[in-house]
């Protein structure tokens, strides 16, 4: 197919940096472009005059990482082209690999029409494989577990070995199990003609790595390569992209390593960081014309990053007028700091900013635990964008349902899952459990005599324990100190089940002890009812119904919140061994965190407040972040409101 010229005027619609880069002759090429600095119309033009110049539509491949952004930018190109130029191959490298692999899986030992696993199928698969190969270990990881497990190897380049010792010692005494199933998982896919999404990639570069001809015939295909978020790519995305490349080499690659932020997935910073020396004859572009932020939060942004060795220097500017500079706020503790961020916000709204306009930013999901709290109790509408609001997480049920079968032993909902968190025991068991729970007039007292009777001998042992664990929590004034069972619990046998039975274990434990410092200090005035009474009541009334879209305030990890804006961004949490993580700090990876910042603050187009408390709800004295200390003084107003309420 051809395209019909395009009546383009690239003068006009870019600027010098854009349109230096839309113009360019072909050859390896690197795009730094910084946040908000119109890298998607950037790479769409640059798409647009390839094709206007006479290069066939399927010459040119796009590799995007979400199809929405693929979408996004063949949309744009379709309207700019007035026609879609049928032919393009355009997608996420998922996409891509599987056009492929669709064509040629049979050189690997697939058949063409294999079925793609999704994440459910693959946890249907991996259970079959842990019932052939471990059917009676009640201590088996569940099949979440070894999903993730297998994905962040395959991800991160590693051995599932590797990857146990390094993320999952909790697991290593059951590795030889978890090894076999794993290989089982491998074999069951192959006899069966199923790929999930990383196999997608993996077999994919199998192909073109056994089979070179294959490889020089879509590098032939491929004229021009361009491919966006650079940053993000992992070593075989890397590697994929260098194969195709390897016969034109009139390859384009943008990302900024500022936002290089997902280490954690795999995403190699190395790739873009090392990219000239991959290609010694790349031209280097640089995007810094910022459209989104005001001068005041973009000079903050600067100064953060400035302070990375790892990095190609760049400094954002903007033509947008100047506005009120970024003001970081210390406040006493996390309650206060929810307060003064419900303040901002009803102060804002008042101004008339709408709610759609404005995020709570956070390092990890359990630092939004009191803001949600304020904000329900405020009767201010907000959305999680980092997942479900803290109190419907399962972890959190599974560890508050110890306290409502305190609080009323006969709550069948929370028994039930009480039960089936016992290794060995299924809904049978559960079911009889239950029917002698009903029936008695002291339950705990009942459960201890009799209940042994019913469960499986594979799951007697845990059972006793949880009635052993219950006779000591049934000693505690668990009415008035509920956050003694809470603490008592995980860490006497809840934490392990945590890594057997959840997938990103460790962020998930780092929520419990925040929901225990939540317990511990949640407020109880003087009256007739107990602690216990007034916190499960306070949860049950929380409102959950679902709000209208574009009326909230946007709750976000700053993972998430990564190519979003908001007029007003509060980033809360700014402390030592929080933002930065202690992770990061024993690691001594500090840089990602320092770019996990800088996106942080570039989310903000006009006005950006940065929290940090003194102690962390009384229990411990905290220090600012080190990043905090960085940033020159006179580019953000200060405000001490540790021995105060008001704003």
């Amino acid at each position: 197919m051809s395209v019909p010229q395009c009546r383009i005027n690239y003068e006009s619609d870019l600027n010098e940096e854009q349109l230096e880069v839309v113009l360019c002759e072909g050859g390896p090429i690197l795009v730094l472009a910084g946040a908000g600095t119109g890298k998607t119309r950037t790479l769409t033009y640059r798409l647009v005059k390839l094709l206007d110049r006479g290069v066939p539509p399927w010459a040119c491949l796009l590799l995007t990482f979400t199809n929405r952004a693929a979408r996004e930018m063949l949309e744009r190109v379709s309207h700019l082209l007035g026609q879609y130029p049928s032919g393009l191959w355009g997608g996420t490298f998922h996409h891509v690999c599987n056009l492929i692999l669709r064509r040629h899986a049979s050189l690997i030992g697939y058949k063409e029409n294999y079925t793609i696993l999704d994440r459910e199928d693959q946890k249907t698969l991996m259970d079959a494989c842990i019932k052939d190969i471990a059917p009676d270990d009640p201590e088996m990881p569940k099949p979440a577990v070894l999903v993730e497990i297998l994905s962040v190897a395959n991800s991160l380049c590693l051995s599932p070995e590797e990857l146990l010792e390094r993320r999952y010692r909790k697991l290593l005494d059951r590795e030889d199990e978890i090894l076999k199933v794993l290989n089982l998982y491998h074999t069951k896919k192959l006899t069966q003609n199923l790929m999930d999404f990383d196999d997608l990639l993996i077999n994919c570069l199998k192909l073109l790595e056994e089979h070179p001809e294959l490889a020089r015939h879509y590098g032939g295909r491929f004229e021009h390569i361009l491919v966006d978020e650079y940053q993000d790519t992992n070593p075989l995305q890397a590697r994929f992209v260098d194969i195709l490349a390897g016969v034109h080499r009139n390859l384009m690659v943008v990302g900024d390593d500022a936002q290089a932020i997902y280490s954690f997935r795999g995403a190699s910073i190395e790739n873009i960081l090392r990219f000239p020396e991959r290609y010694p004859d790349c031209r280097i572009f640089k995007l810094t014309t910022n459209y989104r932020s005001r001068p005041e939060v973009l000079a903050l942004a600067n100064e953060i990053i400035v302070h990375n060795r790892g990095q190609f220097e760049k400094a954002l500017r903007t033509s947008r007028p100047h506005g009120p500079k970024p003001v970081v706020v210390r406040v006493y503790d996390t309650r206060m700091q929810a307060g003064i961020v419900a303040e901002i916000i009803e102060r804002a709204v008042a101004e008339g900013l709408p709610l759609s306009e404005i995020a709570v930013l956070y390092r990890a999901h359990y630092q939004s635990l009191e803001v949600q709290v304020e904000l329900q109790a405020r009767g201010i509408s907000f959305q999680v964008r980092s997942g479900l609001r803290f109190f419907e997480q399962a972890h959190v049920k599974d560890l508050l349902t110890y306290l409502r079968v305190l609080y009323n032993p006969y709550d069948e909902i929370n028994w039930k899952r009480l039960l089936k968190m016992v290794p060995g025991i299924g809904d049978v068991t559960t079911q009889k459990l239950w029917q002698l729970i009903q029936q008695s007039h002291d339950v705990f007292q009942d459960l201890k005599q009799k209940g042994p009777r019913m469960v499986l001998p594979k799951a007697r042992d845990a059972f006793n324990l949880v009635l052993a664990q219950f006779d000591e929590i049934l000693k505690m004034d668990y009415k008035n100190r509920p956050e003694d069972v809470l603490e008592y619990v995980l860490e006497n046998s809840y934490s392990d089940y945590l890594y057997h039975a959840y997938p990103n274990a460790e962020s998930r434990y780092e929520d419990l002890l925040q929901l225990i410092q939540y317990v511990r200090h949640y407020p109880v005035e003087q009256g007739p009812h107990n602690k216990l009474e007034l916190l499960l009541n306070d949860l049950a009334l929380e409102r959950t119904e679902e709000e209208e879209v574009g009326t909230f305030v946007s709750l976000s990890s700053v993972h998430q919140a990564k190519g979003l804006e908001w007029q007003l961004v509060i980033l809360i949490g700014m402390n030592e061994g929080r933002f930065p993580s202690k992770r990061a700090i024993l690691e001594e990876d500090i840089e990602e965190e320092r770019r996990l910042f800088y996106v942080a603050t570039t989310r903000a187009k006009d006005f950006l407040y940065i929290i940090y408390t003194v102690t962390d709800n009384g229990f411990q004295t905290l220090k600012k972040s080190r990043f905090l200390g960085e940033i020159p003084k006179d580019l953000y107003e200060e405000v001490f409101l540790d021995d105060r309420r008001e704003f």
